[in-house]
């Protein structure tokens, strides 16, 4: 692809075009102007809640940028405190006006007689959060902002020593698929004792912050945060019974084809025991994949694969290239983790991740430009809470770009057998991450139905959780302390709590579009595309069904996802 075409930039139809977001004040007199509108007609009120649009999507693209700039650099001293100030300066102020204006909306006389195909959905989320606000809530999600940023610094200045280097935790976990056992064993046992000497301060940081959304919660009227959150989130669609009985599907259709995963490593490898550090080594003993050298590499072969799949993905990806909206190289003072970073008015997201030269970074960037496919395909959507889906039907659109490339992860492999490898890998993982998933999920329903149990308490939790769903193929004897600490790795427990069992319910959606996909490729590419494009102006449901999919995670779904995945398995175990 050697033209790229950048979208125009969009023209601010209300705010002045040098408007620039400093502080409050520069943006104050917009959301005054906006409560004092007079709206005397219906088309009043729909110009009315397009120009609030503007002015949110302007707002939150800053924000977000301060969002990144601290992530890219976590010892920038001047970006943090941009952040900071962001959050205690502009966010607390912002969350007044936007209920002010929110009760503005729905007092209106005119709010019945908006078009319900373009509105309805925006309508319900402006309900909902007017029924969550609580103005003594503020302070408190301040606080949890701001702690919760705590959590990226810890683990961006975590480093081990191999040989003459240092290395993150992100570039040091490669080696734990090198062919010597005893070096992954050294590498393993390094990166825990790390995490390790750090753990007291990260779960007083937890505490800490289930203690303030536990009050949260309370202050809106629930019981717990669990409840809250639930609602928060927008759940409409299931109910906290519905995700227990996810994970009770996950425990009994997933976990036993991870378990024969597992009892097949074992037996390929020839050793007695399997053990955590022998998790990630490919079982024929070949030397780990590495799909790209530098960077450059991997973004100019994951063009050419995306591509390939559809010319529109691939131009997706490109067009982030060009403008400079890519930061994908591990290195210290980097936050850990990824993330596909939506800028809403703009329409071009950010990605943002640590690559280490390993598959998981195909199947990462893969999955972050699914994200960010969706972001291009809602960018000319005016109506901003249009182009800000749910988690089930954003993760639906990553996950599924991470399937359905496999055809074409010959642009990182030119052998067969490495190709072969390289989808067995990412097949192996679509197994192994849905009981990851159902353990954390259910581990934040404990953590937040019991929040005066405290540290200790729920440090037995997770290892009544853990052991509930871990593979019982893998000896973890002698290694206690690090299984009691496994969960501190997950960055959502601490940045985004409850947003994590979407990504096992859109893992089941995409493996369902690939399963069609597999029959009619071009119509499985053309509904996942229509899927996309209605962003979230329609419910879940309606728009897995656009699809051509159900929303649907009962047990005999699971288990029939499950089978189709287990069958490819088996015949690239064959091949």
């Amino acid at each position: 692809m050697s033209v790229v075409t950048v979208p125009p930039a969009r023209p601010r139809k209300y705010l002045p075009a040098e408007l620039a977001l400093t502080d409050w004040a520069s943006v104050e007199p917009y959301f005054k102007e906006l409560q004092d509108r007079l709206l005397s007609t219906p088309e009043d009120l729909s110009r009315w809640i397009l120009d609030r649009s503007e002015l949110e999507a302007v707002v939150s693209e800053e924000l977000a940028w301060r969002y990144i700039a601290m992530t890219v650099n976590t010892a920038d001293e001047q970006a943090i405190r941009n952040y900071q100030e962001a959050v205690k300066e502009i966010s607390p102020k912002l969350s007044v006006a936007e209920n002010a204006l929110n009760r503005k909306l729905v007092e209106s006389p005119f709010s019945d007689r908006l078009d319900p195909d373009r509105f309805a959905i925006y309508l319900r989320e402006v309900r909902k959060d007017i029924e969550l606000f609580r103005e003594e809530n503020i302070p408190l999600q301040t606080d949890i902002q701001l702690k919760a940023q705590e959590y990226g610094t810890i683990f961006s200045n975590m480093t081990i020593r191999h040989g003459e280097q240092d290395l993150t935790l992100q570039q040091a976990s490669t080696l734990l698929e090198e062919t010597d056992r005893s070096v992954r064993e050294k590498v393993y046992r390094q990166i825990n004792e790390r995490i390790g000497q750090d753990a007291d301060k990260l779960e007083q940081l937890f505490e800490d912050l289930v203690q303030l959304r536990h009050q949260v919660g309370r202050n809106a009227g629930f019981d717990n945060y669990r409840d809250y959150k639930f609602r928060s989130l927008g759940r409409f669609d299931y109910t906290v019974q519905d995700c227990l009985d996810f994970h009770e599907a996950i425990e009994k259709t997933i976990l036993p084809l991870e378990e024969e995963l597992n009892r097949h490593a074992r037996r390929q490898l020839g050793v007695d025991a399997l053990r955590p550090w022998d998790l990630a080594v490919d079982w024929s003993g070949k030397p780990p994949l590495r799909p790209f050298g530098k960077v450059d590499e991997l973004i100019e072969r994951s063009i050419d694969c995306l591509a390939r799949l559809d010319p529109s993905f691939g131009e997706s990806l490109a067009i982030l290239q060009e403008m400079g909206h890519l930061d994908l190289d591990s290195r210290p003072a980097k936050s850990p983790g990824g993330y596909n970073m939506p800028l809403h008015f703009t329409g071009v997201p950010f990605i943002f991740m640590n690559a280490s030269q390993s598959i998981r970074d195909v199947q990462t960037l893969m999955h972050e430009t699914g994200h960010a496919v969706h972001s291009l395909l809602t960018r000319e959507y005016e109506l901003n809470s249009a182009k800000q889906p749910t988690p089930e039907i954003a993760e639906l659109a990553s996950m599924t770009m991470e399937l359905l490339t496999m055809d074409y992860w010959d642009a990182f492999f030119d052998k067969p057998e490495d190709l072969r490898r390289a989808r067995f890998k990412q097949l192996e993982s679509v197994i192994k991450a849905l009981p990851w998933i159902a353990a954390i999920d259910s581990f934040q329903h404990w953590i937040y139905t019991h929040p005066g149990e405290g540290i200790v308490k729920r440090r037995e939790a997770w290892w009544n959780v853990y052991h509930r769903f871990a593979s019982k193929e893998v000896d973890r004897s002698g290694l206690e302390d690090y299984t009691r600490a496994l969960w501190v790795k997950q960055l959502h427990l601490y940045e985004v709590p409850f947003y994590y069992i979407e990504y096992g319910m859109a893992q089941l959606g995409a493996i369902a579009i690939w399963m069609r996909y597999r029959e009619e490729p071009e119509a499985a590419i053309a509904d996942f595309t229509a899927a996309l494009r209605l962003g979230y102006t329609r419910p879940i449901g309606e728009i897995y069904e656009r699809a051509g999919i159900q929303f649907d995670f009962s047990v005999e779904q699971v288990r029939k996802l499950g089978a189709f995945i287990q069958e490819e398995l088996n015949q690239l175990i064959g091949s």
